[in-house]
């Protein structure tokens, strides 16, 4: 085992097949095709570290490097993503009957969206293992994400994205001096042929979780989340799911503070929210199956959660039956409402992802599964502002050379 007091970092595990990986070289998924997890030497750190050392530390996700892979501070490649505001909705909450309902906010990070997390400590940790080009299938918020802390680190990046990424996403790897190559296809059109060419030319793969450390970046909504409540645990945390890395992180860090006696009692089930254009994950977990199948002709204009098909599909299930969660889907049409809703009623403008929990969230309310008295959080994972959006209101053009008498 190498470690020093900045990490705990201890080696890297296949969750199906339990082979151990060294943590010290790049990895990329285990020989039975599972992504692999990053371990901790908990035992160890659970007599170090305490909730007091948070107190004076700098207000980003690097605040918990124990519990992070990357060993040497001297490689961390930083825009100061991290510690989100959570937020109480009031309005939305007396409207949905969810008195105790709170939006954890990524629109505020780098590059306008939750995939800064992953970017910033999966470019940290491939620059300390020597990786210097890296190559990535993305839907648009990722590869934006990847593109921006790739500069930021020195590296060099190409992304493959569908022809019908949002503009905005485009444009910000363009930026970035990334690589931009758009596929006339679907993100598993994108990552057959990032796959492909991995082999070809032994490319860096940083497809989500085809390499260990993006979940860990991710893990540190969970951390922050639990922070922010005072180390209380909230009864349910809803979450836009795609590959579900996001879902996936928060679980684990969940039961990492657990584990290190941070955090007690039951965790908050876990909910795993899709379009009804691809839902995979709510169809397998409707059926009670432990992995998905792959979803035919898949539609949606939330664009993150379009994943057809999961390589992490059987931990993302775990999740949902090891906290007595759940798996749910809305239409796009309840999703566009619902963001014109908690826009209108609370100003927060919403990516549609987001807008999809807060639509599972009142339906959940509705049917009784979630109850009135819970605490619960719903993820939203960026900005409306990345998404392009015409309204279908009439908007009044004033002549300034006539009187506005309306």
């Amino acid at each position: 085992m190498v470690r020093d007091n900045y990490s705990y970092l201890s080696h890297l595990e296949c969750p199906k097949c339990e082979l151990i990986y060294h943590s010290t070289e790049v990895q990329q998924v285990c020989s039975c095709g599972s992504p692999l997890l990053a371990r901790y030497d908990l035992e160890s750190l659970s007599k170090d570290w305490d909730p007091s050392s948070l107190k004076d530390r700098e207000k980003n996700l690097w605040r918990y490097h124990e519990l992070l892979p990357v060993r040497q501070p001297q490689h961390i490649v930083c825009l100061g993503e991290g510690m989100t505001p959570l937020l109480r909705m009031p309005s939305l909450g007396m409207d949905m009957s969810i008195p105790k309902l709170y939006m954890k906010d990524e629109s505020l990070m780098p590059s306008g969206s939750f995939k800064a997390r992953g970017a910033a400590v999966g470019i940290s940790k491939a620059k300390e293992l020597g990786v210097h080009r890296f190559i990535i299938p993305s839907n648009g918020s990722a590869g934006a994400a990847w593109s921006l802390y790739a500069a930021r680190g020195g590296m060099s990046s190409s992304i493959v994205m569908p022809v019908h990424a949002p503009r905005i996403t485009r444009d910000g790897c363009i930026a970035a001096g990334a690589e931009l190559l758009l596929v006339k296809g679907s993100i598993s059109d994108a990552g057959r042929m990032v796959a492909e060419k991995v082999k070809r030319e032994g490319l860096y793969d940083a497809t989500a979780l085809k390499e260990p450390y993006r979940i860990e970046g991710k893990k540190t909504m969970g951390f922050e989340i639990i922070e922010q409540m005072d180390f209380e645990v909230p009864d349910v945390i809803l979450y836009p799911t795609g590959t579900g890395a996001g879902l996936i992180g928060i679980h684990k860090a969940l039961q990492e503070l657990q584990e290190i006696g941070w955090i007690s009692g039951p965790l908050p089930r876990l909910v795993a929210v899709q379009s009804k254009g691809c839902a995979p994950i709510v169809k397998a977990w409707e059926d009670q199956q432990t992995k998905s199948m792959f979803w035919e002709q898949s539609s949606t204009e939330a664009h993150d959660i379009h994943v057809p098909k999961t390589i992490g599909d059987f931990l993302v299930l775990d999740a949902i039956y090891q906290t007595g969660g759940a798996a749910i889907s809305v239409t796009d049409e309840e999703i566009s409402a619902e963001q014109e809703q908690v826009t209108r009623m609370e100003g927060s403008f919403l990516c549609p992802e987001g807008a999809a929990t807060f639509a599972a969230a009142r339906i959940l309310r509705s049917n009784g599964w979630i109850e009135e008295e819970e605490k619960v959080v719903v993820l939203n994972t960026g900005s409306g502002l990345k998404y392009p959006r015409i309204s279908s209101n009439e908007v009044t053009l004033l002549d300034p050379e006539e009187a506005w008498t309306s």
